[in-house]
């Protein structure tokens, strides 16, 4: 049992060190995986995307898909980046519980569904919202836990930080205005004394 503890402690010291590290993994994914699918979409012209989502009953299909591929582009690069993530997540999400909804949910959970393997390959049927909630999570998990290492985010608050910081110089005169002032009430209280000594 002793030996299990101590292993146990081990290996968790051994981890800690690294869970700051974790998110980057996490970015690099989502943002690929969201950049992949904004440019597949528009390697195949916006048009054809405007008229699936025409066909699903979409308003404004033209502008929708060019906001869905706008969002899906510049959201997976700013989560790469680590930049903005708790502003960017929001479209994000919003793309993904759309087409959650919309496209998936009738397909049930899973997003791998293996109908069988012949001559051409393995053949699969419709895939699930699986994948939808994987990336809703990991943008979640992103936007509490923060964006980690090498993120823009973590480099605009260091500067809003060190802004907001009072500097040495101001710290440096404070205490030079508080010397002054004992000095002088110390010169008061002597020249009080020398009065009343004069009084006597």
């Amino acid at each position: 049992m002793k030996i299990f503890n101590t292993f146990s402690s081990l290996a968790l010291s051994s981890r800690f060190p690294l869970a700051r590290w974790a998110p980057i993994p996490i970015r690099l994914i989502v943002g690929y995986g969201f950049m992949e699918h904004g440019f597949a979409k528009l390697s195949r012209g916006v048009g054809a995307f405007a008229a699936i989502l025409q066909a699903m009953g979409v308003p404004h299909p033209h502008f929708m898909a060019q906001l869905t591929i706008l969002t899906e582009l510049v959201g997976g690069f700013a989560v790469i980046l680590g930049a903005f993530v708790a502003i960017v997540s929001l479209p994000m999400a919003a793309v993904l519980l759309v087409a959650m909804f919309t496209v998936h949910l009738p397909y049930g959970f899973s997003a791998i569904k293996l109908i069988g393997v012949t001559a051409t390959g393995a053949q699969f049927g419709p895939p699930g919202y699986e994948v939808d909630l994987i990336y809703v999570a990991c943008l979640a998990a992103l936007v509490m836990g923060g964006s980690g290492p090498f993120a823009v985010d973590g480099l605009i608050g260091d500067a809003i930080s060190n802004y907001l910081r009072p500097s040495k110089f101001v710290a440096l005169r404070d205490d030079q205005d508080l010397g002054e002032c004992r000095s002088r009430i110390a010169e008061d209280q002597i020249r009080a004394r020398k009065f009343q000594d004069g009084a006597r």
